[in-house]
């Protein structure tokens, strides 16, 4: 397939007009062909007007069609075959099994949410029959179901270039839902990011569907995305990017005539607590696993493990020296952009230089460009409780231990940090009281918990929760990964005493789609 350039606007390429771009692969520092060109609000708006006179159409189709039209752009993607892994490779350094892991999980959470929508798992009906005899007042008949909310402007995400990206788990779970989506593809993969939106735009088409179902456009600076929330049609928006970016986006969202929600996922350092007893085990072997956790994909992941709590025990000491020298022997990688490394070094110099922290151990270091060079830094929980800065995200390759003299201190981090993707407790059986102590702060301050395992690495699955309290999320009861995700993009409408021929199908006496329906509080 050749790569054109253009947005991607309903149906038509279409060349923008305010300037261009060129991918840069993070690798070379060399720009990659084609130059892309730019949007700006009347590609926006022009956007807008197909997902609007999409709308009600698209949400109206049955289950069976969006499913159907999913399952379509999971093969269409699989059909690209090496040509969009490569592609993805120049564009953002990631080796070619991570990608081609990452393009199966796409396939799979498109096909997850096309099986849960024709299960009717994620908006069962609600049905409260007439009680026309009941005293002292007849019940009316009142039934329930959930509708899309209208189109949503997705955000492509840096680090993962297919999974949270322009068919990734945002667009999916809109699209579910009965929502048009509308891309902003992100600069750093835009190649990538054509290949996917033409594979979703053919399969619009080959689905019969009308063409506004979805868009993609590009854009430098903040033009495109802030015409895309504060435009009246957008309904709802999906963001995985930083806080800065992601906060200037919500406030548009919430400064609008109608305010709209925002899921945006942000920062997180995604804590690692490890217990005096399972160090005295196995400090070791968990000193080789967080760094093979810390290191993987150049720590780009938003569910790295950037900060260490223990209480400054010798049991502590075995998993430091474990941990230093796997981190010295670590080689340095290709990040995905100049921008990510630019951030990268300058968080990790800013860190570096704070005079309370020592700096543990460094990878290996590389002349190539845009490369993360692993680091471990260690400072005490006095030190880290009085200093805001040490609890910025470093994203890339690099965390924080910090060390706490008793389990009162520890808490006292814990109750301190602000809210975080995931928390992660390593113990063994002659901790479990002390666990039992840190469980219900844990719970108010991250949307998943894992026992002695490692964050990096989220299952696309019914139960899965990719979320958590502010800035992880700007929603705490949003998940991005999971079909629950769906859920985002739907809204509760209740129909009172309407007559069967006007009711929606699966509210229907009869239950033409035969879809699990709650009757009178029963399951039916």
């Amino acid at each position: 397939m050749t790569l054109t350039g253009k947005l991607l606007i309903g149906a038509q390429q279409v060349a923008g007009d305010k300037g261009s771009l060129f991918a840069i692969n993070p690798a070379t520092g060399q720009p990659l062909e084609p130059a892309y060109s730019l949007g700006g609000a009347a590609h926006v708006e022009r956007a807008c007007e197909l997902a609007e006179q999409a709308f009600d159409t698209y949400r109206q189709t049955v289950p069976a069609i969006r499913a159907q039209f999913l399952e379509k752009i999971a093969h269409n993607i699989e059909s690209l075959g090496d040509e969009l892994i490569v592609r993805a490779m120049a564009e953002t350094g990631l080796p070619k099994a991570r990608l081609e892991g990452e393009r199966a999980r796409t396939c799979h959470q498109l096909r997850l949410f096309a099986a849960t929508i024709q299960a009717g798992e994620q908006n069962r009906p609600r049905i409260d029959p007439r009680l026309a005899e009941r005293k002292p007042l007849p019940r009316a008949d009142i039934r329930q179901r959930r509708i899309a909310l209208g189109p949503v402007a997705v955000f492509g995400a840096s680090n993962f270039p297919l999974a949270f990206s322009v068919a990734g788990g945002d667009t999916a779970s809109a699209l579910a839902a009965g929502c048009p989506v509308i891309v902003k593809g992100h600069s750093a993969h835009p190649g990538t990011s054509e290949l996917v939106g033409r594979a979703i735009q053919s399969a619009v088409a080959e689905c019969q569907l009308p063409e506004g179902v979805f868009s993609l456009v590009f854009g430098a600076g903040s033009e495109v995305g802030a015409a895309l929330v504060s435009h009246p049609v957008i309904q709802a928006v999906g963001f995985t990017g930083s806080r800065t970016g992601g906060m200037a986006l919500l406030r548009i969202a919430q400064a609008r005539p109608q305010p709209i929600p925002f899921y945006g996922e942000l920062s997180a350092l995604n804590p690692v607590v490890l217990l005096p007893g399972v160090l005295s085990e196995k400090g070791d072997d968990l000193g080789r696993q967080f760094v093979a956790s810390l290191t993987l994909g150049a720590g780009q992941f938003c569910t790295n493990p950037g900060l260490l709590l223990a209480l400054d025990q010798p049991s502590l000491e075995n998993f430091v020296t474990s941990a230093v020298t796997a981190l010295r022997e670590s080689s340095a990688q290709t990040m995905l952009s100049p921008a990510i490394h630019n951030a990268y070094q300058h968080s990790t110099v800013c860190i570096a230089h704070n005079k309370h922290v020592e700096t543990l151990a460094q990878g290996i270091g590389s002349d190539d460009p845009n490369t993360c060079r692993a680091v471990l830094y260690a400072t005490n929980a006095t030190a880290f409780l009085a200093d805001p800065n040490l609890h910025e995200e470093m994203f890339g390759a690099a965390s924080l231990l910090v060390r706490c003299r008793d389990e009162q201190e520890l808490l006292r981090v814990l109750h301190h940090l602000e809210g975080q993707l995931t928390a992660t407790l390593h113990f063994t059986d002659a901790d479990l009281p002390l666990a039992r102590k840190l469980l219900p702060v844990l719970e108010r301050k991250a949307g998943r918990i894992l026992a002695n395992g490692w964050p990096t690495g989220v299952e696309v699955c019914h139960a899965m929760v990719h979320g958590g309290p502010w800035p992880a999320t700007t929603d705490v009861r949003a998940t991005s990964v999971g079909t629950a995700a769906l859920e985002r993009f739907l809204r509760p409408v209740c129909y009172q005493d309407l007559p069967d021929e006007l009711l929606p199908p699966e509210l229907r006496e009869d239950n033409p789609l035969k879809l699990k329906r709650l009757v009178d509080g029963q399951s039916a």
